[in-house]
């Protein structure tokens, strides 16, 4: 597998060899091959943050909705949209609000 990289917008495409010519889908510019591997498991905007220390480390110690809000707020602005990111983490902190107000 090889991984090709949009220097214009950031855009990544993976195929199973080399393939001449590749051009980004959205902008059109020609893509460069990058010799990385890509990690979907663990990408990168997990392991970002400026203390260094992996959100997988911190979230591990809440639960699920909390843990999740938490991983949109780590991300937020990393990945892609970082609107779209706390909107993702205020859905899981409402989700837990809600959990925590039908058990009173």
């Amino acid at each position: 597998m090889k991984t090709w990289r949009c220097s214009e917008c950031d855009i990544q495409k993976t195929t199973e060899g080399d393939e001449p010519g590749m051009f980004c889908v959205k902008c059109k510019n020609a893509m460069e091959r990058i010799d990385y591997v890509v990690d979907n498991i663990n990408p990168d905007h997990y392991k970002k943050h400026p203390s260094g220390v992996e959100c997988v480390t911190i979230i591990e110690h809440f639960n699920f909705n909390l843990g999740n809000a938490i991983k949109y707020i780590w991300r937020a602005g990393l990945k892609e949209d970082a609107l779209e990111d706390l909107k993702k983490a205020q859905w899981y902190i409402n989700r837990e609000i809600g959990k925590l107000n039908s058990e009173e």
